[in-house]
């Protein structure tokens, strides 16, 4: 089985959990410590994908909190993916993960849309020359 890409892995996520962040109350029962970290069940998304849990909490703790955490001038850090917010557990940034899911959709459509203008391409060049041929044997 292909693992899923970070695309559909934070897409996953962006789906399944933008409800419960945009409806975000601080105080309220049963709520989280803050708006941006937003609690996530690894296991929930990895069966959505159908993978091990593992899979999904290990790109997300040890690859893309490595690749999109990062540290502000003044020292203090902004993580992407966390063990523990607050009181919460495996809490992801969830505004970087949308900004880094715009990211990733906007390279993903860049791709495909140059992959279709080469097929066209490529398409167009084994054509003419056959339309060519059979015009002149006419």
């Amino acid at each position: 089985m292909k693992s899923p890409s970070d695309l559909k892995i934070l897409s996953t996520i962006y789906d399944t959990y933008y409800k419960q962040f945009e409806t975000f109350t601080l105080g309220a029962e049963n709520g989280r410590a803050s708006k941006p970290y937003l609690p996530i069940d690894c296991k929930l998304i990895a069966q959505k994908l159908k993978v091990d849990g593992d899979i999904i909490f290990g790109r997300l703790y040890y690859h893309l909190q490595e690749k999109y955490g990062y540290t502000r001038e003044d020292k203090t850090k902004v993580a992407f993916f966390t063990l523990m917010a607050g009181g919460d557990r495996h809490c992801i940034n969830f505004p970087l993960m949308a900004s880094v899911l715009a990211g990733l959709q906007e390279e993903n459509s860049k791709t495909q849309r140059a992959t279709l203008i080469s097929t066209l391409a490529i398409v167009i060049s084994i054509t003419v020359p056959i339309v060519s041929w059979l015009a002149k044997a006419s």
